[in-house]
């Protein structure tokens, strides 16, 4: 029998909480009629105010959605409230063939995929647009590099010469280095002790960038990707893959006025190596990934190159996300974890953060902020990513006894995601 999905994974799919209470409403038998799931799809039609019912379609691999109804939201009431009642009441979602509207749709999308998924028309015309944008970009590094050096010449503290940063930025952006833009748009917001080393960094990034045709292929993907070029998963997904059963460490939300962007880290059972799947929204609209936490899917990943893999590419699925072992992921003492991150950093000098377990720590509130401590070592949360309703849900579940914690360490401290309590359950602390 096919595994279906728990109520929380469902409801994680939610654009927002009137969403999740709407879809509570339609989740029982009653207003649905032709519902059936072939194991890879649902379908159904919802009775609402008008005299056509809405008919509603879910891909459940990735999942994707379609209804009838006007709803802007992704996924609608509807999608949710029909993947409620498959996940509640089997009996009243059959195993069945997709209704005719619900295999065109289907059909339609494979389609689209396969048609993405083809190589470009003209390889030479490709090879010719990446020349021009690899010849701006240099010139655009080389530009922020005098910028750069210009600033340290007059001092930081002296902003009589200095224009403003986000004509520098707007700069990088006609130079097709959006990636640069972004690490110069953070030079407003940052205080003033901070600016030096960013400085540092960003003109380190400038120079490889001007010189990416010299360095290792590893390294120069690394430097790719951080100034700003990105590959489709379809590309990634070309390259070598990883098959394992992954364990879902954990999950995260940010959102801006344009997009939601959810975050989702494994842990490979079998190869121990760590990933990060990244999936987007727009506004009104969840991000299309959601993997419950400490669920082991099996599945095959693709990873981004670069000298340090970390970010990868969703391909076959082999099953439903499946819950995980018992007991809580193995974790590494406070000093392994900074071991751990001084290693990363010689890979990736850009590196903010990297995906770690922590074993045996219990949360403190001091008089200089929160802190994770082993009883030999401390390392500081990062409060600015975790709410403070969030940190003191850390502290209830540990009830003054050592836990593991998963999350991101770097050098501005350790942001915790998930936490595992006494009775080896995940509870995620990345909302407040």
């Amino acid at each position: 029998m096919e595994e279906r999905w728990s109520t929380e994974h469902v409801l994680s799919l939610a654009p927002d909480a009137a969403s999740r209470k709407a879809a509570g409403k339609l989740s029982s038998p009653a207003p649905w009629s032709g519902t059936g799931t072939d194991g890879a799809a649902l379908w159904g039609e919802c009775r609402g105010s008008g005299r056509t019912p809405y008919r509603t379609v879910i891909e459940l691999a990735t999942p994707a959605y379609q209804c009838s109804c006007p709803s802007r939201k992704f996924p609608c009431k509807h999608a949710l409230g029909l993947l409620l009642l498959w996940s509640g009441a089997p009996e009243a979602v059959p195993t069945g063939e997709a209704a005719d509207w619900a295999a065109e749709w289907l059909r339609a999308r494979r389609e689209r995929a396969e048609k993405r998924a083809a190589p470009p028309a003209d390889p030479e015309a490709a090879r010719r647009r990446a020349e021009r944008r690899g010849a701006r970009v240099a010139a655009g590094a080389a530009e922020l590099r005098l910028r750069l050096a210009d600033r340290i010449r007059h001092g930081l503290a002296d902003q009589s010469t200095a224009g403003p940063w986000e004509e520098v930025a707007a700069r990088m952006v006609d130079a097709q280095a959006p990636g640069l833009a972004t690490r110069v748009r953070e030079l407003e917001t940052l205080p003033e002790e901070r600016l030096l080393a960013e400085y540092a960094m960003l003109h380190l990034l400038a120079t490889a960038a001007t010189r990416i045709d010299e360095l290792p292929p590893e390294l120069a993907a690394t430097v790719r990707a951080r100034v700003g070029y990105t590959l489709d998963a379809a590309e990634v997904l070309t390259g070598p893959t990883v098959r394992d059963r992954w364990l879902v460490l954990g999950s995260r939300d940010t959102a801006d006025e344009r997009l939601t962007t959810r975050r989702v880290w494994l842990r490979g059972a079998k190869t121990g190596r760590p990933a990060l799947l990244l999936a987007f929204g727009r506004p009104g609209q969840a991000p299309d990934l959601a993997l419950p936490t400490g669920h082991l899917l099996e599945a095959e990943l693709a990873y981004h190159p670069g000298a340090r893999p970390l970010r990868a590419a969703l391909g076959t699925r082999y099953g439903a996300p499946e819950p995980g072992p018992a007991a809580p992921p193995a974790g590494l003492t406070v000093a392994e974890a900074v071991a751990g991150y001084g290693t990363a950093v010689a890979d990736d000098p850009w590196l903010d953060s990297w995906p770690t377990v922590l074993a045996g720590v219990v949360p403190v509130r001091a008089p200089d902020g929160w802190h994770l401590t082993d009883g030999h070592h401390t390392v500081p949360v990062r409060t600015s990513a975790v709410p403070e309703a969030a940190l003191w849900r850390l502290v209830a579940v540990s009830t003054g006894r050592p836990l593991t914690v998963f999350g991101e360490y770097g050098h501005q401290g350790f942001a915790p995601v998930t936490a595992w309590s006494a009775e080896h359950r995940p509870v995620g602390l990345s909302s407040s």
